[in-house]
């Protein structure tokens, strides 16, 4: 109830707060659609003398993504990145989970482009005259059948920086035809005796009897990976085989979805990249065939907070602790900056690596790629890296996603003022 003898004084203030937020509604308004405001400076106590417009809309639409990164929590699609880690990708045999790559970038992309190298691009924006390259490589290490023997045993080369010792005793699957045929890896104790263990030491029983049986089975040239499926862990950790860079590949995919979705007017080639653990062929095909103004190659890194890693190697690295940006002579200072003051936007906590020669990336190749093509890197975290019980976290996902997403908005507009990515006048 309104005291006595004050009622005049309180609707006079009433009508005072209407009036003024009515002037601020108008005036807010006024400025996204690019007029001049109506109203005394003095009584709106907001600027209306000229001021940059699109500097306030820019500010107003960064607040509008921050306040939803901060009350979604933790949303990225675990379906989706789960049916592409339940897809075998050996290096060298990726068009199986290509073609669900590309199914799935139809929903948001203008355009998809695909290449001799295996590469699947889907584009935001096809048109536009300025363009970034996102590369997540989605590819992963493994093995491929190069004999059989008379008892009908398989051995094995090496397709990527596999560790031998890790895969003695362990499930894996042969890719025969689109078909799936099951087998083990032996061991013995004498095996386990042996100081270092050598990818000619692995031998794949299948469950033949002979060489005929075999081949009805499986042949020389067939992909082999680790039998695993992903496994949830507390703290929004998940562990699985092929985290690297499966991961990346979906960030990249993900990010350039939600930048379209948040408007973003740069073009966008989401590339999920063939190769890269063996050739780094998928990258250059990339980089060669869309020109890119500039490059994010999107990897995991290694976390420091595993047993027996140390943060002094190349920085203090945590799986949880969000993501992570490399220092390295490689990376250009301005992306890097960019990178880092859209986090700060967004209060998005980012983590350093310090690289000084090469990343072991996409973003290597890419680099080189043409007459040289600025880039930077954004990497996730993860413990036990080629191993077929990889850990990530959901959260260092998410905080990828959205700081890449809003990384593309921020990009598309300094683009549009002439983004210099030079540190260095003439």
């Amino acid at each position: 109830m309104i005291p006595a003898g004050k009622s005049s004084l309180f609707l006079s203030f009433s009508r005072k707060l209407i009036l003024q937020k009515e002037r601020k509604r108008r005036l807010c308004r006024a400025l996204e659609n690019g007029f001049s405001c109506d109203f005394p400076a003095a009584s709106c106590h907001l600027p209306c003398f000229p001021v940059y417009w699109d500097t306030i809309i820019r500010r107003r639409r960064r607040s509008s993504i921050l306040q939803s990164v901060l009350k979604r929590g933790i949303t990225v699609n675990r379906a989706f990145l789960k049916e592409l880690l339940a897809t075998p990708s050996v290096s060298g045999w990726e068009e199986a989970i290509q073609e669900k790559a590309l199914s799935y970038g139809k929903a948001f992309a203008g355009a998809q482009l695909t290449d001799p190298s295996g590469n699947a691009i889907s584009v935001v924006n096809p048109e536009a005259e300025h363009k970034v390259l996102l590369c997540g490589h989605i590819d992963e290490i493994g093995f491929v059948v190069t004999h059989i023997d008379a008892s009908g045993r398989l051995s094995l080369m090496g397709a990527g920086g596999v560790r031998p010792r890790l895969y003695l005793g362990s499930p894996v699957q042969i890719w025969h035809e689109g078909k799936m045929v099951s087998g083990v890896i032996a061991t013995s104790g004498d095996l386990l005796k042996k100081d270092k263990t050598e990818v000619s030491d692995l031998v794949v029983d299948i469950g033949a009897n002979s060489r005929e049986e075999a081949a009805q089975a499986v042949s020389i040239g067939d992909p082999v990976c680790a039998d695993v499926q992903v496994r949830e862990l507390l703290n929004d950790c998940f562990t699985c085989r092929a985290l690297d860079d499966r991961t990346g590949a979906f960030v990249v995919l993900e990010a350039a979805r939600e930048a379209a979705a948040k408007g973003a007017s740069i073009g966008i080639c989401a590339a999920t990249t063939v190769g890269e653990e063996t050739t780094g062929r998928g990258s250059y095909y990339a980089a060669a065939r869309v020109r890119p103004d500039c490059a994010i190659a999107v990897d995991v890194t290694w976390a420091s907070d595993a047993p027996g890693a140390r943060p002094g190697d190349t920085g203090e690295v945590k799986v949880g602790g969000g993501p992570v940006l490399c220092m390295a002579s490689s990376v250009n200072k301005k992306l890097n900056a960019l990178l880092r003051e859209t986090a700060a936007d967004l209060d998005i906590d980012v983590q350093w690596e310090i690289a000084t020669g090469r990343t072991g990336t996409d973003g290597d190749t890419v680099n080189r790629a043409g007459e040289g093509i600025p880039m930077a890197l954004v990497s996730i975290p993860l413990r036990y890296m080629h191993s077929s019980v990889e850990v990530g976290s959901w959260r260092d996902l998410q905080g990828c996603i959205d700081l890449l997403s809003a990384f593309l908005v921020r990009l598309s507009e300094e683009m549009e003022k002439g983004f210099d990515f030079c540190t260095l006048k003439p």
